[in-house]
């Protein structure tokens, strides 16, 4: 918790609201870790979540091939 928030304070004009909007505060306390665990606990599910969504439209559209490989292997 301490990395993220020296991160998230080090971020001009807006760190210190984003502190107190994250974290409640700069005092590690138990409702500090409560939301430390909490983002722990959710984030994968995030994750595997954006990543459904990213390979359901990749398969709806099909991919425009950026880097021009062979794909008929």
């Amino acid at each position: 918790a301490t990395v993220i928030t020296n991160l998230l304070s080090a971020i001009p004009y807006l760190g210190t609201d984003l502190v107190q909007w994250i974290w409640g505060g700069f005092a590690v306390d138990n409702a500090t870790l409560t939301r430390f665990f909490t983002f722990h606990f959710v984030l994968p599910f995030i994750i595997a979540a954006l990543t459904m969504i990213h390979l359901l439209f990749l398969h709806q559209t099909g991919s425009n091939n950026p880097l021009g490989l062979n794909s008929n292997v």
